[in-house]
């Protein structure tokens, strides 16, 4: 498997609720990017994002630390509910896609993504953050 960063855009963000206790002393560097062609989706306490084109979400690279991938991938799965590819009673799907930095470099990574049965209920009935920015939800 590929060790790809980690593109973050929720409760794994820096000063969010999982950021310390899934990230703290696992990553080697953690920066500002965005995603392209997706929208952010408010959920129970966490966001979704969606593949759509023509919005963005906010949020951030994350690279594991020298040692760290493995363990890191593991707890991200599970905290996920990520199963495997495409896998029934999966919430999110782990894809890789292209997060852009603010200087408009491509980088590819992992993204947790709304399963396709979760993304059908929020495009039909979801609350969309408009921003794209899950700190400027309200």
């Amino acid at each position: 498997m590929t060790s790809l960063p980690f593109f973050v855009y929720g409760t794994l963000r820096p000063g969010e609720v999982n950021h310390d206790l899934f990230l703290r002393g696992r990553t080697a560097s953690e920066e500002p990017a965005r995603l392209p062609d997706t929208a952010l989706y408010d959920g129970p306490g966490y966001p979704y994002a969606v593949q759509r084109r023509g919005s963005a979400v906010v949020g951030e690279l994350i690279t594991a630390a020298p040692g760290a991938y493995g363990e890191l991938l593991a707890a991200l799965d599970h905290l996920e509910e990520y199963r495997g590819p495409g896998l029934p009673g999966n919430v999110y799907d782990r894809i890789a896609c292209e997060a852009v930095r603010p200087d408009g470099t491509a980088v590819r990574a992992w993204v947790y993504v709304a399963a396709p049965p979760v993304a059908r209920r929020l495009a039909e009935s979801g609350t969309e953050i408009p921003t794209g920015d899950w700190r400027h939800r309200r």
